[in-house]
Order: C-alpha cells, then sequence, then structure tokens
C-alpha cells in the first residue's frame, strides 16, 4: 500500500516526473517491506488472541477443561524468570502423570509446549475465564499446584513471587488464603503463623480457632465432589496446616 502512496507523494512533490514517482515508490516498498516482517515478528509464536482462542478450545475438549487450565498457568510460571528449567517440566510430567494417570498423554505435553513457546500469554484473560467456570476451592488448588512447579529448584524467585501473587489477584484469592499458601513453599520465622492466617502476637486462643478455622477451609472434604485430579494437593495443603499448629504447639508448650 505504502509503495502507491510514495509513488503519488514523489510524483507531486519531486517535480511532477517519473523520476520522482519510482523514488516515492521505492520508499514506499521499503515502508511496506518493514511493516510485513514486524507483523511476521509479532506473530511468532501467536498473537495474545490467538493464544487466548488456542486456550478457549483446548479447554472446552473432550472436559479436558481443568488439565488446560493447569497447563496454561503451569507454562506462565515456567516461563517466568526467563528461562524454562528440566526440573520444572519434570515435576509438572510427574504431577500430570500422578493426577490424571492414564488419562495423560502425550497430547497434554504438546499444549504444553505450545503455551511456552507462544507469545504473551493473555493471563488476565485465562484467569478471569478460570475465575468465572471454577469454585474458590478449585482456584486455591491451582495456585498450590504453581508454587510447586516454582519450588521446584529449590526456592520460590522473587518474580515468580510476584507472578503467583499477580495469578492470585486476577483469580479472586483472597490475600489471606495466598499468603498461607505462600509460606507453604516461601518460609521464613513468621511461616508458621502465617499459614494458619495470623501474627506472631496471637494469643493462644486465637491460635487454636484460626486453626480450626483453616483445617475447616483446607479440609480435602471440600474437594471431594469434584474428582481424584484434586485431592492430592488438597491433602499436602492440610498437612501442612496441621504442620505448622504442631510447631506453634511446641514453640509455645501449648496442649
Amino acid at each position: 500500500m505504502f509503495k502507491f502512496i510514495g509513488a503519488i507523494i514523489g510524483f507531486i512533490f519531486l517535480g511532477k516526473n517519473f523520476f520522482g514517482a519510482f523514488i516515492g515508490f521505492l520508499v514506499g516498498s521499503f515502508i511496506d517491506n518493514v511493516t510485513v516482517i514486524k507483523k511476521q515478528i509479532s506473530s511468532k509464536g501467536g498473537s495474545v488472541n490467538d493464544v487466548f482462542s488456542y486456550y478457549q478450545e483446548h479447554s472446552n475438549k473432550n472436559h479436558e477443561d481443568f488439565a488446560t487450565m493447569l497447563i496454561a498457568l503451569s507454562a506462565a510460571v515456567m516461563r517466568a524468570d526467563g528461562k524454562v528449567l528440566k526440573v520444572e517440566l519434570d515435576y509438572v510430567k510427574t504431577f500430570f502423570a500422578q493426577q490424571f494417570g492414564p488419562q495423560f498423554s502425550v497430547s497434554h505435553l504438546q499444549t504444553l509446549k505450545h503455551f511456552v513457546n507462544s507469545g504473551e500469554i493473555p493471563l488476565d484473560r485465562i484467569c478471569n475465564d478460570i475465575k468465572t467456570r471454577t469454585q474458590v476451592e478449585v482456584r486455591i488448588q491451582l495456585l498450590h499446584y504453581l508454587f510447586g512447579i516454582a519450588k521446584a529448584d529449590g526456592q520460590v524467585s522473587d518474580i515468580e513471587l510476584q507472578l503467583i501473587n499477580r495469578i492470585s489477584v486476577m483469580m479472586g484469592i483472597s490475600n489471606i488464603d495466598f499468603e498461607s499458601l505462600k509460606n507453604m513453599f516461601y518460609r521464613d520465622s513468621q511461616s508458621d503463623y502465617k499459614i494458619l492466617g495470623i501474627e506472631s502476637t496471637a494469643t493462644d486462643d486465637e491460635i487454636k480457632k484460626a486453626y480450626r478455622q483453616m483445617a475447616i477451609r483446607y479440609h480435602p472434604d471440600k474437594v471431594a465432589s469434584l474428582g481424584e485430579e484434586y485431592q492430592k494437593g488438597a491433602q499436602e495443603k492440610f498437612q501442612k496446616i496441621q504442620e505448622a499448629y504442631e510447631n506453634i504447639k511446641k514453640q509455645r508448650g501449648l496442649n
């Protein structure tokens, strides 16, 4: 398009002759070529809309919605620090094999590869889709799993933590739940208290009350009707809550 516009401009402003039109044509052709190259670069791996369309297609196919949700968010966390580590990939593969058993197939890995190699992953749209299609217990399970990927190499980096926090907010998970999950993987001297959703200044009675509330909130029975793939993570979280409570009881000499 620009080559013809350039030819007209060149003809008008460079003496209204063939030479002016020719120069304008060359300049316009150069602009056209640059535009095509930019489009090719930006479309490599798929545009944001293409990636989301791919997500929608697979999340509504053969009832694999939960698997696709996991895969899309997995790719985002794996890419967070600019490199995809083998230990992270192994964690994902092992998790899927354990969670989905015979249903886990090469197609899952191909879907993961597509997201990992794609352009920008539209997390806001994917998280909003997840938020509208799942209950909060499922979203908490997803977040727990993402922390597992981030911790696969031995530590949760700041950039991974920031991304998971962003995902948590976009999925509508409360800050208390986020902090509780975070401190199961990203520990410091206050982690046991934060897992229970309280401060270290809490009284003994407040600690007992917080434990009862979190034990109810994270009990595996909450996701019993959602399928076996949800159970392992729920059991792990429940165990972490019990461990945190036992640690605090030992520190304070509580019965």
